[in-house]
């Protein structure tokens, strides 16, 4: 086979390769209710969607949550603190998952495989592979305005 055969070869692989990895749930990790139906995805970039797949917001890596709009709804602190629009803390996740709301008290549970549980240790979620502080976002703070 020839230098230019296998370079087009190679250029082939890839392409194709780059084209599965873009399509993969790899890239994407789903929030479901506690019925395991989605309910939202988180993509690799942050960009959150609903379950018809319409842009409702995005996560930015400085930590920074916007709406579909673009516009701030809150910020998640390196710290784990959660506030919102205005600042103002809403609450918090801790280092174990445990979710606190503005008074501290615990309202609920992001287990290290993803299992999303409330105050009462009842199942409301599951948001395996998607960062704790997000579904700490989506699940107990709802700063993106979404039905479950």
């Amino acid at each position: 086979m020839g230098l230019k055969m296998q370079l087009t070869m190679n250029r082939f692989f890839l392409l194709f390769g780059l084209t599965f990895l873009a399509l993969t749930p790899l890239n994407a990790q789903d929030l479901c209710n506690r019925a395991n139906i989605r309910i939202g995805t988180v993509e690799s970039d942050g960009t959150v969607r609903d379950r018809s797949n319409m842009r409702i917001g995005q996560f930015e890596p400085d930590g920074t949550i916007r709406d579909r709009s673009g516009l701030m709804v809150g910020l998640i602190e390196a710290n784990g603190v959660i506030r919102d629009r205005s600042y103002m803390r809403i609450g918090e996740i801790e280092k174990d998952g445990t979710v606190r709301d503005r008074s501290s008290l615990m309202i609920g549970q992001v287990e290290p495989g993803g299992t999303v549980r409330d105050r009462s240790y009842m199942c409301i979620g599951y948001a395996e592979g998607v960062k704790p502080e997000y579904a700490a976002v989506f699940f107990f703070f709802n700063l993106f305005k979404i039905e479950k």
